[in-house]
């Protein structure tokens, strides 16, 4: 089984929409897919509540308040975190993983936030020792915008790799308002925006 945590202690960067694109992804790969939330307003759980029954099918898992196992022959597991992240909390959940996606979105504040957890995750030994992977997401950038050089500046001293830069588009939320993803969407709009996503998918199957 393959683990992959989603986090950063900032709310509001993407997180969410990152971890259901990736379950869906490996879902409609395939792969026995579970989608554990650890945040107490559970918008993943939601996201698979609305989720047709014509899309691939994927678990979810409330992790909210207990680690609950994952079903017998699981492939992959896609870990929600919230924000504010306890130290203890973010040493259980990395410990748990395979590698860390961290998403960023432009703007001091959340280069600010993002920093403050790198330096937590730098602090743990499976990292430091390079033994777990963190990839960078530079999330929702709009491109020649001030925002978006800004944001190139900062992710380019992060000391970890910068493995993809998903493009701003209302297609997320449309999608997510049916339980979808880009990945259940036909179309060349859509399949124009999955192509920001090959980079993380190939990272994380390498990783």
């Amino acid at each position: 089984m393959r683990t992959i945590l989603v986090a950063n202690i900032k709310g509001g960067c993407g997180k969410t929409t990152i971890a259901t694109h990736l379950a869906a992804a490996y879902a409609g790969a395939g792969h026995s897919t579970v989608l554990a939330d650890v945040d107490r307003q559970r918008s993943s759980l939601g996201w698979i509540d609305r989720r047709p029954a014509s899309a691939p099918t994927l678990l979810g898992l409330d992790w909210a308040k207990d680690f609950t196992d994952t079903p017998k022959g699981t492939r992959r597991l896609v870990i929600d975190a919230p924000a504010a992240l306890k130290t203890k909390q973010i040493e259980e959940l990395v410990k748990m993983a395979d590698l860390v996606v961290l998403p960023v979105l432009p703007g001091a504040f959340d280069e600010q936030a993002t920093q403050r957890f790198l330096d937590k995750l730098d602090e743990l030994k499976s990292i430091a020792r390079n033994k777990k992977s963190v990839a960078v997401v530079g999330n929702r950038l709009r491109a020649r915008t001030k925002a978006a050089d800004r944001l190139d500046q900062f992710l380019g001293g992060v000391g970890h790799r910068v493995v993809a830069r998903l493009r701003d588009s209302q297609i997320y939320a449309d999608a997510a308002a049916s339980g979808l993803s880009l990945f259940d969407l036909t179309g060349k709009r859509a399949a124009d925006h999955r192509a920001d996503w090959d980079p993380l998918l190939a990272y994380i199957d390498e990783a």
